[in-house]
């Protein structure tokens, strides 16, 4: 099982491996609009665990262009270990 932080908060919600993380992250308040990867609406910061997400896709790559530490939670999916996010 996986485990997704919210580091405001220290919500711990414990996932499958390679569940995606947009039910859980609009439950704990983030935002969202098209669930497309198109508005950007679903931006979330990863403080800890980047390695432990899905790799980067098409969407995240034309929405946000640096590939650092924000993701679309609307793309993600956690693979295993621990993941902390501020939104």
């Amino acid at each position: 099982m996986a485990k997704l932080v919210f580091e405001d908060t220290e919500e711990v919600h414990e996932l499958a491996n390679g569940a995606p993380i947009a039910e859980i992250c609009e439950e704990a308040g983030v935002p969202f609009a098209c669930t497309e990867g198109i508005c950007g609406t679903c931006v979330i910061e990863i403080t800890e665990g980047m390695e432990n997400l899905s790799e980067f896709n098409q969407e995240e790559e034309d929405f946000l262009g640096d590939l650092d530490n924000e993701r679309l939670a609307c793309q993600c999916k956690i693979k295993g270990g621990l993941v902390k996010i501020k939104f």
